[in-house]
């Protein structure tokens, strides 16, 4: 059902602005390895902070650090980018997919908003027994 409302175009437009992507300790190390630097390194040069946490940082065109016409991380990208489009703000307010979907050319915004619910549940729940 997921890639029925899906397919990445992998044209980098979730990759421009929005604030940055939220990386966690795991996404670090894992990032940090297969750039082949150290955790302080990558802190100081490819992130910056929001509150208590390090995002990805972003060029001055708004991209992310990383994307260089395709993710050059991509074998390791952050859970929040594997994650997209499939994400708890739809769960919230399905509206969120159609706001998605406005800027995304690889989301179907003409599904219905049961199908939508139905896959994005079903896709976390996928990710979250595979993480555990």
């Amino acid at each position: 059902m997921a890639s029925e409302l899906f397919v990445c175009r992998k044209c980098g437009d979730c990759c421009h602005g929005y604030g940055g992507t939220h990386v966690t300790p795991k996404d670090m190390e894992a990032i940090a390895a297969y750039i082949d630097t150290d955790m302080e390194t990558l802190q100081s040069r490819y992130c910056n902070r929001s509150g208590s946490r390090f995002v990805l940082a972003q060029k001055e065109d708004g991209y992310c650090i990383f994307w260089n016409k395709l993710c050059t991380i991509h074998p390791v990208k952050p859970r929040m980018c594997r994650a997209w489009p499939f994400i708890e703000s739809v769960l919230t307010d399905v509206a969120n997919w159609y706001a998605m979907a406005a800027s995304c050319p690889g989301m179907n915004a003409d599904a219905s908003e049961a199908d939508i619910t139905a896959a994005v549940r079903q896709e976390i729940l996928r990710r979250n027994a595979s993480a555990g």
